[in-house]
C-alpha cells in the first residue's frame, strides 16, 4: 500500500509525525510543547487523541529520556522516511509556484539549430539546476500544435503562425546562404536568384516546404520550383552530398560557416539582400512571463550572439 494511502487509513497527518520527532528530539513533553509553540496540555491532548486512534500508546509517560513503545517506534520510522519527501515537495512546489522551477521540454523544428542550442542549453543547465530539460527535433510532427498539447513547453522555430495561444521571443535574425559543390556553375555568380535554381536538385532537411525559408520566403513568391528534391536529416550529411555534387542546399550562414572556410563547399548570398529570417521560441501565453523561460530565453540570446557568426542579436 502506498503511504500516504497508510496515513490516510491512520488517520494521520503530517502535524502527528512531526509532533512524534520533535517529542524524541526534545525529550519531555514540556519542552516538545515549547518548540511547537504549544501548551503543554494541547499537545498532551494532542498525543492522547492520536493514541486512541492508533489504538495503543505511542511512549511510556514519565521516562526521561522518552521511550517509545514499538507502535510508537514504527510511527517514528514512518516519519523519519515520509518527512523528508513532505518537506522536498514543499520546497520545490514554493520554486514552482514562484516560477523558480519546472519543466522545459523543447521541440526545434530547424534541424540546424541543434548546432547552436546545446552551448546554450549546457549554461542553462548550470544557472537552472532544478528544471527538468528535454530536447526533441520536431520533424515529425508540428510543433505548435504539440505546444499547446502540453508536449512540449517551448518551440524553437523560424515560422511564427498566428496563434494567439502563443508568445513568440525572437532569439536572433539569420541570414540563409546557397551552399554548392566547389566549381559548381553557380559559384560565377555574386548572388543567386530564384530562377538559377530551376535546373538544380535541391537538398533540404526532411520538413514540408511550407517550414523551410527558401521555399515559404524565395522560391514560392517568384513561382520557381527547382528540378528535384532530396532530403536528409543532418547538416553534415547534406554538405557532403552538396560537396560531391549531388545538389545544393539553403542553410543558414551560421550553420556552413565552418565548411565554407575549410573549403568543404561554397556559399552564395540568396537575393540581392539575402534571405534573412528571425528565429523565435514560442511559448504557452500563460506560461511566457515564468522566470525560468524568461531566463532560457535570456541565456539563449548571449549564448548564440557570442557563439555565432553572421547573425544580427536582438535585445527583445
Amino acid at each position: 500500500m502506498h503511504m500516504a494511502a497508510i496515513i490516510a487509513a491512520m488517520f494521520l497527518d503530517v502535524r502527528h509525525l512531526r509532533t512524534l520527532v520533535m517529542l524524541r528530539d526534545c525529550e519531555g513533553v514540556a519542552a516538545a510543547a515549547q518548540r511547537l509553540h504549544l501548551t503543554q496540555s494541547a499537545l498532551s491532548h494532542q498525543l492522547k487523541t492520536l493514541e486512541e486512534r492508533c489504538g495503543g500508546e505511542l511512549f511510556l509517560r514519565k521516562s526521561r529520556p522518552v521511550t517509545f513503545t514499538p507502535l510508537g517506534r514504527h510511527l517514528l520510522a514512518l516519519a523519519e522516511r515520509i518527512l523528508p519527501e513532505i518537506e522536498s515537495a514543499e520546497r520545490e512546489c514554493g520554486r514552482l509556484a514562484r516560477g523558480q522551477a519546472g519543466r522545459l521540454y523543447l521541440a526545434i523544428d530547424c534541424h540546424s539549430c541543434v548546432d547552436w542550442i546545446m552551448p546554450s542549453l549546457d549554461a542553462y543547465r548550470e544557472k537552472w539546476p532544478q528544471v527538468e530539460l528535454d530536447l526533441s527535433l520536431g520533424h515529425s510532427f508540428d510543433p505548435v500544435p504539440a505546444l499547446l498539447a502540453g508536449a512540449v513547453d517551448a518551440v524553437i522555430t523560424s515560422d511564427r503562425e498566428q496563434e494567439g495561444r502563443v508568445a513568440f521571443a525572437p532569439l536572433f535574425r539569420y541570414e540563409s546562404v546557397l551552399i554548392a559543390a566547389n566549381g559548381h556553375a553557380l559559384g560565377a555568380r555574386r548572388r543567386i536568384l530564384p530562377p538559377d535554381l530551376r535546373g538544380e536538385c535541391l537538398i533540404t532537411y526532411p520538413v514540408s516546404e511550407r517550414r523551410l525559408d527558401v521555399y515559404r520566403a524565395f522560391l514560392d513568391p517568384a513561382r520557381v520550383r527547382p528540378a528535384s528534391r532530396r532530403t536528409a536529416e543532418l547538416t553534415s550529411i547534406i554538405v557532403q552530398l552538396v560537396a560531391s555534387g549531388r545538389g545544393v542546399a539553403a542553410l543558414p550562414n551560421w550553420a556552413v560557416a565552418k565548411y565554407v572556410e575549410h573549403g568543404h563547399v561554397q556559399s552564395r548570398r540568396l537575393g540581392r539582400a539575402g534571405l534573412w529570417a528571425t528565429l523565435y521560441a514560442g511559448m504557452r501565453r500563460e506560461e511566457a512571463r515564468l522566470p525560468y523561460l524568461q531566463a532560457f530565453i535570456a541565456t539563449a540570446r548571449e549564448v548564440s550572439a557570442r557563439n555565432l557568426a553572421g547573425i544580427r542579436p536582438l535585445s527583445r
